[in-house]
């Protein structure tokens, strides 16, 4: 049952910044409006909590739609990611792979799916997208990239806030298959400038010490997600 907040009318019906967050939810809001809701939820911390409990209103609604089989992703991701067999030996990398490649088959499946009950595309739609998940996780983010401005913006969607003492940082794996940090996600949220963002890229989402990882490389990979074009 939804919780009633200050934004919400008498009768329940939601208002103001409580109807704001439904729609968000919901993907209502074009993407001019919804790049500038998410920039309030980095300053207003009264916006997440509301945000979350319309998550959970409408959580019950995923169970009235089939799941949807992914494309077979993953021989193309492989051929861009490992063009040539690494060298043996051991690094600091050697456990991400294993936890990518098991996140991007649970991926591929939620982007086919959320793509499969979108409407036709309107102005203002972004040009690519991406689902970041990993299996076992609770936690998930979705990414829109707009070409004409080269905004990629993540979001956390589900699951929980990073720890005390720790920080959730994003990463974009291109052709070259090394992780590239683009930054430390504040309040679950990233909202960076890519000029080179292409289909099949992967993005991740690590936890680190706050601030970030000071290595150069991502020390705890927790969801991942390849980019799609609409």
């Amino acid at each position: 049952m939804t919780q009633l907040t200050d934004d919400m009318a008498p009768d329940g019906t939601p208002q103001g910044d409580d109807m704001l967050a439904a729609e968000y939810v919901l993907g209502v809001p074009s993407l001019a409006d919804r790049l500038a809701f998410e920039a309030r939820l980095r300053t207003d911390p009264a916006l997440p909590a509301m945000v979350t409990i319309w998550e959970n209103h409408f959580a019950g609604l995923d169970a009235a739609f089939a799941p949807v089989p992914a494309p077979d992703l993953l021989p193309r991701i492989e051929a861009r990611l490992f063009p040539v067999q690494p060298a043996s030996g051991t690094s600091r990398l050697s456990s991400f792979w294993p936890r990518l490649i098991g996140g991007l088959v649970l991926a591929g499946v939620v982007v086919v799916a959320v793509l499969s009950l979108q409407p036709d595309l309107a102005p203002g739609t972004p040009d690519m997208v991406a689902t970041l998940a990993g299996e076992g996780q609770a936690l998930v983010f979705t990414a829109s990239y707009d070409a004409d401005t080269d905004v990629l913006t993540v979001t956390r969607t589900a699951g929980p806030v990073a720890a005390a003492g720790q920080d959730y940082e994003l990463w974009v794996i291109g052709a070259s298959g090394v992780p590239v940090s683009l930054g430390v996600m504040q309040a679950g949220i990233a909202s960076v400038t890519l000029a080179d963002l292409r289909p099949d890229f992967v993005l991740a989402v690590s936890l680190e010490a706050v601030g970030g990882s000071t290595t150069g490389a991502p020390a705890t990979v927790l969801v991942t997600g390849a980019v799609t074009a609409l």
